[in-house]
């Protein structure tokens, strides 16, 4: 490990050690001062939840059987929290509580009772324990939503002494999370905590300077996290449609009170929908970068029937360091960008001067995507250089990944540095041309990658480079290259001829693939990110060695 990495992940371990030490302080800490807690004898309003809603869910719940996270768990009469959940994915997504919206789709009697009868289980579970999955913070954070939002599922019929039981615990929580936050990493996480706590202040009887505080605290989460273009800090495209899926019930719950809205939360809102759509694909399906996975269609059509930002989508995202050629139906995304900081890498993947491809209704050429709810390997896996559309040096990400239970799985070296360029020819046509640093201290190359998309959508022409930068001497070492293109598992691939691939749609749209003088390859492949689960795909494969060749030109046309 270069000194340099070792730097980083000292750095980042003592930062771990100083939240986990905070973390027990605030348990400590609300131990003593529990006996001052105040708790409202009411909740003012129930704010909306615009996730999808499915009632077959919440009739197997009633039969005791869980669907979460992938899973299926029966507890054959028994609580679920007290049996053996099948993952930590299951147990997450059981302790938010956020399944509790399936209820409303058929909000009868007995469904109302289940759901109450499992949220005072909970409390008598785990209400005062502070430790394991149900504490956590993101956990935390979506649970007190869910409550929030779904209280009138919770408290429909409750009996008097259920109803003061449940708002301890709730205001118990809010305290909890008001003095976890502190102790918690930059992302979504933390975000999403002040959304709760925003929340919670006008669903709540509280002074009107408690809502003022909290709102400008959540002020200051979006001025950090929402960048000048839309984006967030994390780069993760879907974060940014889990966030306003979160922003745009609180936005409307200020409104219907009647109270002051926090002055960053419209503007922030009003820059995350252009991002947004700067990252969908003709069909509607969002694009798979750095930790993005499948979207369920009916979350994206929910959000975006609330935009008010009209206009075409921006050509690149300056400060998430994104960019977008699209024209006559075609559209390519690429990543030219790297994490801001070690705590906001442990989502990202080594995917820099990666690309995504649609055509029509379909996307052609994506990345692998992130497992929903995969297994430990199936995440790593997704997180490598290899699960991109992008070129490999020696089976090495271009980016590298801590290995330390410490600090968990940061990017603690790779890129630095990448430099793009933008033009347009005399013909129309939209040209990028980019490059990055992460194999130059390891191999003694840079990746440069270059495409064009021709004015009519009809054809692309890329050329990946490996080069040696100038006054840097060349080495004798031969090294494997690899240039991969995996394929949606919706597009059929037929071989042409040795270097030449036809890939076609379900609707009969065809493109080819050719690499002029080399060999393309079929090979077989994994989709991390289908709604339904990880599926098998296909990708194609440029295989050469360095320095005997160092340039891949490769070109896409559209089919008659």
């Amino acid at each position: 490990m270069r000194l340099a990495d070792r730097r980083r992940m000292f750095s980042s371990g003592l930062r771990e050690i100083g939240r986990r030490l905070c973390r027990r302080s605030v348990g400590f800490r609300l131990a003593v001062t529990s006996s001052m807690l105040q708790v409202p004898d009411r909740l003012i309003v129930a704010p909306t939840d615009l996730r999808a809603l499915d009632p077959f869910v919440a009739e197997e719940m009633l039969e005791g059987r869980y669907l979460l996270a992938g899973r299926v768990l029966e507890t054959l009469g028994h609580s679920p929290f007290t049996v053996d959940l099948p993952s930590h994915a299951f147990a997450e997504r059981l302790h938010s509580f956020a399944w509790l919206r399936h209820i409303r789709a058929n909000k009868t009697e007995a469904a109302c009772a289940h759901a109450r009868q499992l949220v005072g289980e909970w409390i008598a579970r785990h209400g005062k324990r502070r430790r394991g999955v149900a504490w956590e913070a993101n956990v935390l954070a979506e649970r007190v939503i869910a409550w929030l939002s779904h209280s009138t599922v919770i408290l429909q019929g409750a009996e008097a002494g259920f109803y003061r039981r449940f708002m301890k615990s709730l205001a118990y929580q809010v305290r909890y999370l008001r003095k976890l936050i502190g102790c918690t990493p930059a992302g979504e996480a933390r975000l999403r905590m002040r959304i709760a706590l925003a929340m919670a202040s006008i669903s709540m009887p509280t002074r009107a300077a408690y809502i003022r505080r909290e709102g400008n605290r959540l002020d200051r989460e979006l001025e950090r996290q929402i960048l000048a273009d839309g984006g967030h800090v994390s780069r993760n495209p879907r974060a940014i449609l889990d966030l306003l899926i979160d922003l745009l019930p609180l936005r409307q719950t200020y409104i219907n009170l009647g109270h002051d809205l926090p002055q960053k939360l419209i503007p922030a809102i009003d820059r995350m929908y252009p991002a947004l759509r700067f990252f969908r694909h003709q069909g509607g399906d969002l694009a798979l970068f750095n930790g993005a996975t499948g979207t369920p269609a009916s979350e994206l059509i929910s959000v975006l029937r609330y935009d008010e930002t009209a206009g075409k989508p921006f050509k690149a995202l300056p400060h998430m360091n994104y960019q977008r050629l699209s024209t006559e139906g075609t559209t390519i995304i690429v990543d030219t960008g790297h994490p801001s900081s070690s705590d906001l890498s442990r989502g990202a993947n080594a995917g820099c001067l990666s690309f995504e491809m649609s055509s029509g209704r379909h996307r052609f050429i994506i990345n692998s995507g992130t497992p929903k709810y995969g297994s430990r390997s199936y995440r790593e896996a997704a997180r490598s250089t290899a699960a991109h559309s992008t070129v490999t040096l020696n089976e090495t990400s271009s980016s590298r990944f801590s290995k330390s239970r410490l600090t968990g799985p940061l990017i603690i070296g790779g890129v630095s540095d990448v430099q793009v360029e933008r033009w347009e020819d005399p013909h129309g046509n939209d040209w990028l041309r980019a490059s990055h640093d992460g194999y130059l201290n390891e191999f003694g190359y840079l990746h440069q990658r270059e495409i064009g998309l021709a004015a009519k959508g009809n054809k692309i022409k890329g050329h990946d480079r490996l080069i040696v930068p100038e006054g840097k001497p060349t080495r004798d070492e031969i090294l494997s290259v690899a240039a991969r293109f995996h394929i949606h598992p919706a597009i059929a691939l037929s071989r042409q001829d040795n270097e030449s691939v036809r890939m076609r749609a379900p609707d009969g749209e065809t493109w080819i693939f050719t690499a002029p003088g080399l060999h393309v390859m079929i090979d077989e492949d994994i989709f991390f990110a289908d709604v339904s689960g990880v599926r098998p795909s296909q990708q194609l494969v440029i295989e050469l060695t360095l320095p005997e060749t160092t340039d891949i030109r490769w070109m896409l046309r559209r089919g008659e």
